[in-house]
């Protein structure tokens, strides 16, 4: 294997791992990205910054960007805002879903915490019950085991 495939290789598992690689590359019709360079199609974060510089500098209209960069115009502009917002930082995809716990806050974990007795299994099934009295909340059992820090055994 040649030492420019590693590279490309070992590239795109670093992209992989940081969450930025583009699940599409092959949408890009920009030509600086076709050609075997700088420009990798494969590096989103590259490609949204590339993306809103057309339409900035270049003065192209969102819908000919969006339409050569494979994007709804949607995201183009939330590429924009997060762009402005953030600047570069910005332009590096966010994890989807919850970010953090979304049922089990302080006012709940403090409960939970109050209902474990040192020195005796967490009954996460009956804490369960306790939350839906107390609270209305229907929280899973593991969600609970979690939030206390126990480890699930098999």
């Amino acid at each position: 294997m040649s030492d420019s495939v590693k590279h490309r290789q070992s590239k795109a598992s670093a992209l992989a791992a940081d969450g930025t690689l583009n699940p599409a590359p092959e949408k890009i019709g920009d030509q600086k990205f076709r050609e075997d360079g700088f420009f990798d199609p494969r590096d989103i974060v590259q490609v949204k910054y590339e993306m809103l510089r057309r339409v900035s500098v270049d003065k192209m209209s969102v819908t000919e960007v969006s339409d050569e960069y494979g994007v709804s115009r949607p995201t183009f502009y939330q590429a924009k805002a997060d762009f402005e917002d953030a600047g570069l930082a910005g332009l590096v995809p966010r994890k989807r879903g919850p970010h953090g716990p979304h049922k089990i806050q302080s006012e709940v974990l403090a409960f939970l915490r109050a209902q474990v007795v040192p020195g005796e299994p967490i009954r996460a099934r009956e804490l369960t019950n306790r939350l839906w009295t107390e609270f209305g909340l229907d929280v899973h059992p593991r969600t609970i085991e979690r939030a206390l820090g126990v480890k699930k055994t098999a």
